[in-house]
């Protein structure tokens, strides 16, 4: 059986990802997860505690994956090649947590921006950041390419329901393996090799 805490943040999850940050009340999520007010905050102390802890335990459950990433003892190219595949699974086949970052990066609340970034996100990204630093032999435009590696992954994946309906769309675009390759393609001809002009 699901413990109490575990139970309210994964209400928490698919609440926040489907309502946003504002749209969810202490209240709210206690009747969705069967449970008192007082039992909500007896776990966590405000709303805002609650929401990273939620965005924690949506990440948590991907964050292994991430790690036999970084940790394994490979060449930049594979571990920059598995990084994405990984990326896309997670966005692919974790709708909640997919949500979840679309609709705080819409919200742009400053605060929980920086809470997310240094609580949530900065490790991947610093682990991102040193593998493009290896591959490219440069720190000049590391946070840059991260960030578009990032990007590109998640906005083909966001434009999903749309890039069906558009000219030269087929079913397999919209596989994992086929995201990570023509991603990969793109980042192979944009992210120059040590040595190159």
């Amino acid at each position: 059986m699901m413990g109490s805490k575990e139970n309210i943040l994964k209400t928490a999850v698919t609440l926040f990802s489907r309502q946003g940050f504002d749209g969810v009340s202490m209240r709210k999520l206690a009747k969705s997860a069967n449970m008192s007010t007082a039992a909500v905050y007896h776990h966590f102390p405000n709303k805002q505690a609650l929401y990273l802890q939620a965005m924690h335990f949506a990440f948590a459950k991907q964050q292994q994956a991430f790690d036999q990433v970084w940790q394994a003892d490979l060449e930049a190219d594979e571990k920059l090649s598995r990084f994405v595949r990984c990326l896309a699974e997670v966005l692919t086949t974790d709708v909640d947590f997919r949500r979840f970052m679309q609709r705080e990066l819409l919200d742009a609340d400053d605060g929980r921006m920086q809470l997310l970034a240094k609580q949530v996100f900065q490790e991947q990204f610093k682990q991102l950041m040193a593998v493009i630093e290896q591959k490219s032999g440069s720190q000049q435009q590391a946070h840059f390419s991260a960030l578009s590696v990032i990007s590109l992954v998640c906005d083909i994946i966001q434009m999903q329901p749309l890039s069906r309906h558009l000219p030269g769309w087929k079913k397999e675009h919209e596989q994992v393996d086929f995201i990570a390759c023509q991603v990969l393609n793109l980042l192979m001809n944009g992210i120059k090799s040590k040595g190159s002009k």
